[in-house]
This record gives C-alpha cells, sequence and structure tokens, in this order.
C-alpha cells in the first residue's frame, strides 16, 4: 500500500505473516532511503480480516495513518504513528467484519465492505449479511451504501468524492463465475447513494469483472474477461469501454481475498502500470503503446502501487528469490530491495528450477504443470535408479501455482524426491475456456490430469512408477483422497486439511464457498447423488495405499470432523495411515511449529512408505497399522 493523500507518497506500506509469533500479521513501512523498516502493529494484535474468511485487504493508509482490522475482535482500527496505540472505530461485540476499506479525504469518510454476523451469531439466520458501507473516522457513524447483493468488494470513490463504484455479486457464483460493476452518485455527505443513480457499468452472466478504479481524472477502468482473458478495460468520457493492451495473458487473478491491486496510475507521467502474466509494463495512452520489457530480476510480481512518479512498488519472487517488497523504476528497471521476507541463506545449487510441462491428457486435452527435478549439489543418485515423485495439485481449486520459491518443495527437491505441481484444468492463469473447465468435474478432470502427469513422467524416465505419490491441502487434498479413491496410480498421499466428504462440505461451510459446489460439481441437494458419488470417504473400500491427513482444529472451510472420518476409515481398512490434529490452527497452518511439524512429519511417512531413512531427526508422527 502507499499513501494516497500525497503525504509521504515515497513510503510503502505492507503486511507480514510472523508464524513465530503465533501467526499474527503486522502492518510495516519504509521510506524510501530509510535502511530499516517500522513496525506498526503492536503486540496483542493481528491486522487480519475475516470477510469471506480468506479476508485481504485488512490494511489501507492516509495521510500517514494506518488503518487495519483486528483479528481478535474483527474490529477497525486507527493508528496515527506506529508509537501510537490503535484506537478502535466500529464498536465491539457488533458481529461486523470490515474488508477492502479506503479513506475519502473529500467526504472524511472509510469505503468498506461490511460483512455482518450478528443474526448469525443470535441464530435467527444462516448467512451473513454483506454490504459496501461509508464509516465516518471521528463520529463513528456508518451507513448503508449498497446492498441487497451476496457479496460486494471494491468499493471506490472518484477523486472529486462525487461518484463510487464496487463490484457486486449472487450465489450461485463465484466471483471468476459471472459478478457485476455498478457506480452511483453519491451525496454531498457520502452518507448515502443519490436516489436513481446506482446503474450497471458491466458484467453479467459468464463474464467476470472485477477491480474497478478511477483514474486520477476520474475516468473508471476495470478488469474483465469478456474476450476469455482478464484484461484491463477503460470507461471512456464517450462510455465506450476500451481494452486497454489487450493480449492473450492475465492481468490480475481470483478473487480468493480483498486488497490485490494489478494496475495502478502514475499521475506525473500519465501512464497506467500493469501486471499481465505477472510481469511489470506500462501503458501510454498518448501513443497507445504498451512497453513490457520492464526487467527486475524476478519471475513473478503482484500488488503493482506507484509510488513517486516512476516507481512502482510491487511483490516480487523466482524461483530462487523469496517473496520481497521492490522499488523499480520502470522507465529504465532499476530495482531497490525494500525488504525480503527472508533471506535464503541456502546454496542455490540445492535449488531445484521448475521446468514448464504440457502433457497430454483425457478427453484430447493437455494439461499444464511445473516439474521440479531432485536437486542437491552434494548428491548424486545411485546410478541406474530413478528418484520418487510427489505430485501436487494446487487448493482453490480455481487457483493456479506459481514458480515462487516454495521451501517445502526444496525440502523434497534436496532430499532426492521429485516434485510436479499440477496447473489442472480449471486453473487459472491460462484463460477462462481452461479455466472453466472445472465446471462440474471437480473431481474428474483435476484428477485425471495430475495422473497423467505422473504418468507422462515416469513414460519419460524420469521418476520411477513404483513410487508415486500425491498430497494437497484444501481442494488440493480431496483432489489427493480422489486420485487415491478412484484410480490405481499412486502408491501414497498425504492431505493436509483437505476435503473428504463433498456433501458434507456443501452443508457445512462459510458463505463465501457454500455455494461453490454447485457450479464445480452440481446444484446440490438436486445432484446429491453427483456428491456422494465423487466423495472419497464413500469410497474407501477402493483405497489400497497408505494415507496421511494434517488438519487444523478450528478450520471452519474444512471441518476437522471430515479429516477425523477418513482417518478412521483408512484405518479400519487395516492400511498405513497417519492423523496430526493441530488443535489452534484454521484453514492452512500459520505458525512455526506447526508447519514444521507437518512438513517433517509428511516426509516421515513418505520415508516410511519408500523404504527410505529420513536424514533428518524429529520428524516422526505415529503411524498406525505399519
Amino acid at each position: 500500500r502507499v499513501d494516497r493523500s500525497g503525504k509521504h507518497r515515497d513510503r510503502v506500506y505492507w503486511s507480514e505473516l510472523r508464524p513465530a509469533e503465533g501467526g499474527r500479521i503486522v502492518v510495516c513501512s519504509k521510506d524510501h532511503g530509510d535502511s530499516q523498516p517500522t513496525e506498526w502493529t503492536p503486540e496483542g494484535f493481528n491486522a487480519r480480516t475475516r470477510v469471506h474468511e480468506y479476508g485481504g485487504g485488512a490494511m489501507f493508509v492516509h495521510s500517514g495513518v494506518v488503518f487495519f482490522s483486528n483479528f481478535s475482535d474483527q474490529r477497525l482500527y486507527r493508528q496515527t504513528s506506529p508509537q501510537a496505540a490503535p484506537e478502535a472505530l466500529t464498536p465491539a461485540e457488533s458481529g461486523w467484519r470490515f474488508a477492502d476499506g479506503e479513506f475519502c479525504e473529500e467526504l472524511n469518510i472509510i469505503t468498506a465492505v461490511r460483512e455482518d454476523h450478528s443474526a448469525v451469531d443470535r441464530g435467527e439466520s444462516k448467512e451473513a449479511v454483506n454490504t459496501v458501507v461509508a464509516i465516518h473516522p471521528d463520529t463513528q457513524e456508518q451507513f448503508v451504501l449498497a446492498s441487497g447483493c451476496d457479496f460486494y468488494a471494491s468499493p471506490r470513490v472518484s477523486p472529486d468524492g462525487k461518484r463510487i463504484c464496487w463490484t457486486q455479486w449472487n450465489h450461485p457464483n463465484m466471483p471468476w463465475d459471472s459478478t457485476e460493476i455498478w457506480s452511483a452518485d453519491l451525496q454531498a455527505d457520502g452518507r448515502g447513494i443519490v436516489e436513481g443513480t446506482a446503474h450497471k457499468v458491466c458484467g453479467g452472466d459468464d463474464i467476470s469483472v472485477m477491480h474497478p478504479r478511477w483514474s486520477p481524472t476520474g475516468e473508471l477502468y476495470y478488469i474483465s474477461d469478456i474476450t476469455d482473458w482478464w484484461n484491463l478495460y477503460h470507461v471512456t468520457p464517450s462510455g465506450d469501454h476500451v481494452a486497454i493492451a489487450a493480449q492473450e495473458k492475465e492481468i490480475g487473478g481470483p478473487h480468493w481475498q480483498f486488497g490485490t491491486t494489478p494496475y495502478d496510475f502514475d499521475a506525473g507521467k500519465g501512464l497506467i502500470v500493469t501486471s499481465y502474466g505477472k510481469r511489470i509494463g506500462y501503458y501510454d495512452p498518448e501513443s497507445g503503446r504498451y512497453h513490457d520489457n520492464v526487467e527486475t530480476g524476478f519471475k513473478t510480481h503482484d500488488g503493482a502501487v506507484l509510488g513517486g512518479s516512476g516507481f512502482v512498488y510491487c511483490i516480487a519472487a523466482s524461483p530462487t528469490q523469496f517473496p520481497c517488497v521492490i522499488r523499480v523504476d520502470y522507465a529504465n528497471s532499476e530495482v531497490d530491495i525494500v525488504k525480503k521476507s527472508k533471506d535464503a541463506p541456502v546454496d542455490t545449487g540445492y535449488f531445484s528450477i521448475p521446468e514448464e510441462i504440457t502433457f497430454p491428457t483425457t478427453g484430447g486435452d493437455e494439461a499444464h504443470a511445473y516439474f521440479y527435478p531432485p536437486k542437491n549439489k552434494d548428491f548424486s543418485a545411485p546410478e541406474g535408479t530413478l528418484p520418487p515423485l510427489l505430485v501436487r495439485p494446487h487448493g482453490g481449486p480455481t487457483y493456479a501455482c506459481s514458480t515462487t520459491l516454495h521451501p517445502n518443495i526444496q525440502y523434497l527437491t534436496s532430499r532426492g524426491v521429485g516434485l510436479l505441481h499440477v496447473n489442472y484444468r480449471g486453473s487459472t492463469g491460462y484463460g477462462t475456456k481452461y479455466r472453466n473447465k472445472l465446471r462440474q468435474n471437480w473431481g474428474i478432470h483435476d484428477v485425471d490430469d495430475c495422473c497423467h502427469g505422473a504418468l507422462y513422467l515416469a513414460e519419460q524416465g524420469r521418476v520411477d512408477r513404483n513410487r508415486l505419490a500425491i498430497d494437497g491441502g484444501s481442494a488440493g487434498g480431496y483432489t489427493t483422497l480422489a486420485a487415491l479413491a478412484f484410480k490405481d496410480v499412486f502408491h501414497a498421499g498425504v492431505s493436509h486439511y483437505g476435503v473428504g466428504d463433498l456433501e458434507a462440505l456443501a452443508k457445512d461451510t462459510h458463505k463465501f464457498e457454500s455455494r461453490y459446489m454447485d457450479t464445480m460439481v452440481g446444484p446440490y441437494p438436486e445432484t446429491m447423488s453427483t456428491y456422494k458419488e465423487r466423495s472419497p470417504i464413500n469410497n474407501v473400500e477402493k483405497l489400497s495405499c497408505p494415507v496421511a491427513l494434517f488438519q487444523g482444529g478450528e478450520d471452519k472451510i474444512v471441518p476437522p470432523n471430515q479429516a477425523e472420518m477418513m482417518y478412521e476409515a483408512v484405518k479400519n481398512k487395516g492400511l498405513p495411515s497417519a492423523f496430526v490434529l493441530f488443535p489452534d490452527e484454521q484453514h492452512g497452518f500459520r505458525k512455526a511449529e506447526n508447519i514444521m511439524k507437518a512438513l517433517d512429519g509428511e516426509f516421515y511417512f513418505l520415508g516410511r512408505v519408500f523404504g527410505f531413512e529420513p536424514a533428518d531427526e524429529g520428524g516422526e508422527i505415529e503411524i498406525v497399522n505399519m
């Protein structure tokens, strides 16, 4: 984030996940030229929102003041300096959560998405109510600006304070299915919408639009996939919708979290900075030319925001570099590293560099993946042997793998295990048609692609056909369990907070994903039989190999009873199995000790199954039936 008030323009703010501090998130900042960053969030606070459960967009800044949502009470706070105590701006025990905030100086209001759980907490409703609200930071009054839809995102006020835009969508759609962007005139005090002015700008059935923003001159821009790729569009003063640097690459990605910024405006130079295909580029509206030759030394770039004129801040990473906050002079590709998420004290001779592969799969289709061959500069495999392979489908399932340096991948490849990170049909980054191939096919196409990817590498003689394993987290955990239940390709599997029972997921999950399965599997309960057929928990008699499960006890997205049921079923069948519960973790592990135990425990499990002894000590977990 940067301060759009014009003050501290060359100060960048970011959020840091601190596994060693119980997984809390801390807001930090750094002025250009300073040697060390400044920490804002004091002990006892955690800058994390639970809107949509996945959060994001918990922090924003204005005029040197940091605003953030606090995890424990979900109240919105204002912090005037790094030394100042945070001051609550919203009431306690209200059931309200806030995300995607922005301060409007013209009106002295905060606009944000509010998620109201009060009726749910009282047992009067099954779903929270989402709205766009204006919050007066001094009186703490709140006013609803947009309501009636199931979901909202990106409320943004025009520079003159006269108009507002936002994204909205309804069940059963997810934000990558069918969404709309709306705009309206604001009342002079910002406390409401001028009656009769709210209107749809774009979007509709089977069109995903997102990230509406106003340019410095008050013209509206947004991202749409109307041409099969998420591209940037400009609404001209005459009302035309014009593509900006149209190409068969995507800008932005699936809206799982708030707060992402795939493009920004350089008012000083009149340019638009973009991140098509996760590369930094810039567009000159005057000449109509797009420049994508900004070389930073990194592979991926996310969260592009303008600092001073000519400089963009973003989060960058590569296969050999952990994510960093960087400052780029995009005209000449000069890069300053503002903050590394962590140093990599490991010699790059231990790093496996991913190879992008495309392979044939079912239905005459092709699928994509990144293959990480084993790599350790100090060791070579015995002559005539092939390495075991771990196949890893990503979560989501509407998501994608990246080539960012993943310590948990390098942990495995440096110890002699190859890894295939699969962007199965349904993944993002390959256009809308590829993304939509998973509709009604979750548990089919993803499983087929993981199996075909593994067999493709085995047929090429790059991995051992008799030592194929699969693991995954969340939706990837479902693909893992489904592959083990419905296919006879893998010899072991590890699920991290994975879905075992699709029917239970459809009945018992949070609002944001409560109708996701309508698109991925079919409407429920109309297609109940499909849910039962594709649920690994109902097909344990087909399992024929060892399974380990790692689960968070406070998971609201995949309830822990699913992992417990799956474990009991596998154990009762007499197969080697393990179940590790982290009582105070949610969907995904945030505490350092739990992250390490899950990683070491999985490798220990694979070692026992495949007959090798891990060199590391301390990873032992209990494995029954072995």
